[in-house]
């Protein structure tokens, strides 16, 4: 550590706490990282429970180069603290009628799979994934490499004709699909990609037919004995780069003076010192939990509204669905309807689409012989004042989704239940603190905010930084961790012009 470079508190070690801590002890910083809860990971989190190992957060790993830059950084090999393995096919789509379509790295597969939907099938989707790639790659060369965080500074940066042109500005996301792709089965598919950002793909720009590349080009992966292994393979390279770590230790306030922070104080009464803080506490919250007064601030981010939540079943079954793949989608047969309920009038949708995860198609160490594990989300509005659901309210939809998936082909799922555990938007808010409950930090919304998320340099504190869901690059693990990543280079750039 060098001793004249200036100290910093990071609150909240999720992913982007977690991957600012290392960026930051790496570049030689001495780094304090409190959690509230009682280890590190933020969602991504774990829950052993009868023999089950459930994965409570994120289930899909994408971009593993982000990932292993952290480790290159600091000197090391990402291998040597956590093991992925691709997972294949990437996911499989159930539709009402009884058909199925897999999505795959694998081209001849994926061509056979999409001549079902039609003759000229693939040629259209090999169009529309050329177009994801540009969309990806001139997102990677810009907004991701430079960490750019308005719509000002994205037309600074590559122009305001080539920005028009490059990210598809004037359509949403679902409509550039359709400027490519011909068949309905196929449009829900990959407007469902949406699903990584917790947004609709009627409001979300155009920009988000990035995520397919993303999928396709960088691959699909599991972490061999879970998901968790990220966040345990993380707090050690964080604590090898001299990273101090405290677990259940809350912050109950961001201390300032003359528009800087100088310290945090704690639930238990005790003050650190800091000469930078990092927030990995989402914007809004930070500002209304941890800052006394920002009322007028808080009101000028109300258009990084929060994305959805979700109802998410962790469900032990004590037989095995041959049927499923690791990743499966359960379609709406009414989509639009489906987003318009979440997202307009904060409501349960009486027709979700369904995601499903059962990991031991990759990994039968998850459960007990002959016994699997059911993972189901469907996305459900964030908590709203205005709009509230009661307990009832997601036991009555947790019934509608299994009903729904017996009837699609898990024949007596209800029946097979011999372990569960669900969580609603009150216990995701309760347990990470995010904006009325959350699950992917900032909504993407054109008319909302043209798809940007918080800046990760604050307006209140001159040396208040925040990373996370909630602001640039936006939510999913691979951009929350290159929001750790980022924000180091930010505070070197700002402490080189001080």
């Amino acid at each position: 550590m060098n001793p004249t470079k200036p100290h910093i508190v990071i609150i909240g070690a999720g992913l982007g706490g977690l991957s600012a801590a290392i960026s930051l002890a790496t570049a030689g910083f001495g780094v304090d990282l409190l959690e509230k809860n009682d280890k590190v990971g933020g969602k991504l989190n774990v829950l052993e429970k009868d023999g089950f190992s459930f994965d409570l957060g994120p289930s899909i790993l994408t971009m593993p180069h982000i990932f292993r830059k952290l480790f290159e950084d600091a000197g090391k090999n990402m291998d040597d603290y956590i093991a992925i393995q691709p997972v294949e096919p990437h996911w499989r789509n159930f539709f009402e009628d009884g058909s199925t379509l897999d999505l795959s790295s694998d081209p001849l597969v994926m061509k056979h799979e999409l001549d079902k939907l039609g003759p000229d099938t693939a040629q259209q989707f090999e169009q529309f994934l050329a177009y994801s790639k540009r969309l990806c790659e001139t997102t990677e060369t810009g907004y991701f490499a430079h960490g750019l965080d308005s719509f000002w500074e994205l037309l600074g940066h590559y122009g305001v004709v080539k920005s028009l042109q490059a990210f598809d500005v004037f359509r949403s996301m679902d409509q550039g699909v359709r400027r490519f792709i011909k068949d309905p089965k196929l449009v829900d598919v990959l407007n469902y990609f949406i699903k990584y950002v917790g947004s609709s793909p009627y409001d979300a720009p155009a920009l988000m037919n990035l995520l397919p590349y993303i999928q396709f080009g960088y691959g699909l992966w599991y972490v061999k004995g879970g998901m968790y292994g990220i966040a345990q393979g993380l707090q050690k390279l964080a604590l090898e780069q001299g990273v101090t770590i405290q677990v259940n230790t809350e912050v109950a306030e961001i201390q300032h003076t003359n528009g800087r922070a100088s310290a945090v104080r704690l639930v238990d009464g005790r003050v650190l010192a800091a000469d930078i803080v990092v927030s990995n506490m989402e914007v809004i919250p930070a500002y209304q939990n941890l800052l006394q007064g920002q009322e007028k601030e808080i009101g000028r981010l109300q258009k990084f509204a929060p994305s959805c939540s979700g109802l998410v079943l962790h469900l032990g079954v004590d037989r095995l669905y041959e049927q499923l793949a690791h990743h499966n989608f359960f379609y709406s047969e009414h989509p639009r309807e489906h987003f318009k309920a979440i997202f307009h009038d904060h409501k349960l949708s009486e027709d979700p689409t369904i995601y499903l995860v059962a990991p031991c198609k990759s990994d039968p160490s998850q459960a007990p012989d002959g016994t699997e594990i059911i993972k189901i989300l469907p996305h459900i509005p964030h908590l709203d004042p205005e709009h509230p659901l009661t307990t009832q309210d997601y036991a009555d939809l947790r019934e509608r989704v299994l009903i729904k998936l017996e009837r699609m082909g898990l024949t007596d799922l209800r029946k097979h239940i011999v372990c569960e555990e669900s969580w609603t938007p009150v216990d995701i808010q309760a347990n990470y603190y995010s904006n009325q409950g959350s699950i992917y930090g900032v909504v993407a919304d054109r008319f909302k905010n043209l798809g940007f998320k918080n800046a990760q340099r604050s307006n209140i504190l001159k040396n208040l930084y925040f990373v996370g869901g909630s602001v640039n690059p936006g939510g999913g693990m691979p951009m929350v961790t290159l929001s750790g990543q980022l924000v180091r280079d930010k505070i070197l750039a700002d402490l080189a012009r001080h």
